[in-house]
């Protein structure tokens, strides 16, 4: 089917940016913009026409997360971002935890693995990863101590059953940790201290005569390395949903509310009075191709279901060490840097197949 549509957004309808969703598989999902793909036509990349298609375009953001659409470049590139931000982006978080004293139902290691998985609020930016050694300084290691002792409210109702009402530090929260600064962090974090980014996380339940006593140090690492480092709750994309319909085939007015039934609450319109079925250009990027659409033959050549390969509509949660606007930008930086890496290493081939020594400093 070649469907002509007549819209605002013409360019979204390039038939060569689409991925036709069929009932049972999707087509055309390789990409064709490389050249040589189509004759007497030069598709090498050039930066200038990069510029006109590339755009970035946030939809909606709030505290915690933010959506926005990426639009221009390859799968691959998206995904490299997607797979950066959750495994390479940098956050500072607990690494080892020292216990002087635990008394609690909760077994050291659970526990120590529960202080790890509190997110911080350090700009990992102010601190330096561990070297080789493992050397601990005030330039990459920041230190917390948690030391919480569970005892009877004397002045307690005795009616009570709340623990919160009968004990002091029933729980145990993310906000009794306590940072201890050493050398120049006092002035380094001046204005903001490391602290957990939620202060009302219940690390454990105490009971009286129950005590916990341990020392935390926190230092900068990757997701690859260990998950509680991702800065990210979810990174994750789709493509942009296409609906076309065929103006040689409409459909049908008595047809037209089980239509709309077929789609997402918004995505197809109907006239009132003619029955006309229309699409919801603003309300189309919610779909979420179901194909229910195609389960009904009269309904059969009326539509055709697309993703436009090239658009992907973002959505990240941050975990609170960096701003979720700043997170985009963040990936990138490392993806700069990769860039860089594999640059020098290209340099230094070309230098040894030029006769040269091929040494070139790698970072």
């Amino acid at each position: 089917m070649a469907f002509q549509a007549s819209t605002s957004s013409q360019s979204l309808y390039d038939r060569r940016r689409h991925v036709r969703v069929d009932a049972e598989r999707a087509r055309d999902v390789s990409s064709t913009d490389f050249p040589g793909y189509y004759p007497d036509e030069d598709h090498s990349w050039n930066l200038e026409k990069f510029k006109e298609r590339f755009r970035v375009k946030v939809t909606r953001i709030s505290n915690r997360s933010i959506e926005f659409d990426l639009v221009g470049v390859d799968a691959s590139i998206a995904n490299a971002f997607r797979r950066i931000l959750i495994a390479e982006v940098p956050t500072v978080c607990i690494e080892n935890v020292y216990v002087h004293n635990n008394t609690s139902v909760m077994v050291d290691e659970v526990f120590a693995h529960r202080l790890g998985m509190i997110p911080l609020n350090v700009d990992p930016a102010l601190m330096d990863m561990r070297d080789s050694t493992g050397q601990a300084t005030d330039r990459n290691t920041l230190v917390f101590r948690l030391n919480v002792t569970c005892t009877r409210n004397k002045s307690a109702p005795k009616d009570a059953t709340d623990p919160a009402v009968l004990y002091h530090n029933a729980e145990v929260l993310s906000s009794h940790l306590k940072w201890e600064p050493a050398g120049e962090q006092e002035s380094v974090f001046e204005g903001k201290p490391p602290a957990p980014t939620n202060p009302n996380i219940v690390l454990v339940k105490l009971r009286p005569g129950q005590e916990v006593d341990m020392e935390m140090h926190a230092v900068k690492g990757v997701g690859k390395d260990h998950a509680k480092f991702s800065p990210v709750a979810t990174a994750s994309y789709r493509t942009l949903p296409l609906i076309v319909l065929n103006p040689r085939k409409p459909v049908p007015p008595h047809l037209a509310t089980k239509f709309q039934k077929c789609f997402l609450p918004g995505v197809i319109d109907v006239d009132p009075l003619t029955q006309k079925v229309c699409v919801n250009e603003e309300n189309m990027r919610k779909e979420t191709m179901s194909r229910e659409v195609l389960r009904h033959p009269e309904f059969e050549g009326c539509v055709e279901l697309k993703r436009v390969r090239d658009y992907f509509l973002f959505n990240i949660e941050s975990e609170g060490a960096y701003a979720p606007e700043y997170l985009f930008p963040e990936s990138i930086k490392v993806m700069r840097d990769k860039i860089a890496t594999i640059r020098k290493a290209a340099l230094a081939l070309l230098s040894e197949s030029q006769g040269g020594g091929g040494d070139v400093e790698m970072v």
